[in-house]
């Protein structure tokens, strides 16, 4: 009689990708990547990092955009468990950071009631991408001592169950870095000027941060319901610690005359300062 030896048990990793670029993937993840047997990636996650993955892995898209839903997370969680239990190594891997609106403690718990080993493995998220791609520090010694991370997905919804405390949120010492803004814009200035956060405040909306079709445009928090919403995936980053940033961002947009207008302005206000 041959007795069948039982798989081991595998091991589920849950992965953060980054925001697109894939030299901006951990070399953890890239060596996962390269041994997994089946990947489970969202849809935002770039096709230049699921291209690295390896030869015998089978890769699931279990994404979803604009709350089109492909798959349930039960369904997602049910996968992980599944190919665990017959020894797969597998890789769910997400957009930016597992740990950041990426519904990690929902899979890890459901891991977890299913005795499933697994082992979160972070990534670069969406706010520091967008902050180095543009030429920002989020946080700075003398105008931004702390860095808030928010969800606009409700932004803009009326009714909004998960509406953000903006009041306690829109300070004039922090960085927010609103995540999902979609088409909420009008409404984001409008609800960050009512809690208090002045107008003049600077501002930018980074779309597909790290990527080579990246845009960003820069604004105010007064002028933000001016911009084209429609780019996404877009983050928006707003404080003072963009000031140096945004300034040179509008000298650089700006025409002979407008440099020679705007030195001279300068030049005036001196002459009044001395």
């Amino acid at each position: 009689m041959i007795h069948q030896t039982p798989h081991a048990q595998g091991k589920v990793f849950l992965v953060g990708a980054g925001p697109g670029d894939p030299e901006l993937l951990t070399l953890k993840a890239h060596r996962l990547l390269k041994q997994a047997d089946l990947i489970l990636h969202d849809d935002l996650v770039s096709s230049g990092v699921i291209a690295l993955a390896g030869p015998r892995a089978i890769v699931v898209n279990v994404g979803k955009r604009c709350g089109i839903k492909k798959i349930t997370q039960s369904e997602i969680n049910a996968l992980m468990v599944d190919a665990a239990r017959e020894g797969k190594r597998v890789v769910r891997l997400k957009s930016g950071d597992p740990g950041v609106f990426g519904r990690l403690n929902e899979e890890l718990a459901a891991l977890h009631a299913a005795k499933i080993v697994s082992e979160v493995v972070p990534g670069v998220t969406a706010a520091n991408a967008a902050a180095a791609s543009v030429g920002v520090s989020l946080t700075d010694r003398d105008k931004s001592s702390r860095v808030v991370f928010v969800s606009g997905h409700q932004a803009g919804t009326k009714g909004a169950p998960n509406e953000p405390d903006w009041t306690s949120l829109a300070q004039s010492n922090s960085t927010i870095a609103v995540y999902m803004p979609g088409n909420g814009l009008r409404h984001l200035s409008r609800k960050l000027i009512a809690a208090g956060l002045a107008p003049e405040t600077s501002a930018v909306v980074v779309a597909q941060a790290s990527k080579p079709q990246q845009k960003q445009f820069w604004a105010t928090v007064g002028t933000l319901s001016d911009l084209d919403s429609s780019a996404s995936p877009s983050i928006v980053l707003i404080g003072r610690a963009l000031d140096l940033a945004a300034s040179r961002a509008l000298l650089e947009n700006l025409s002979g005359a407008e440099l020679l207008d705007a030195f001279s302005n300068l030049q005036n206000a001196r002459r009044i300062a001395s």
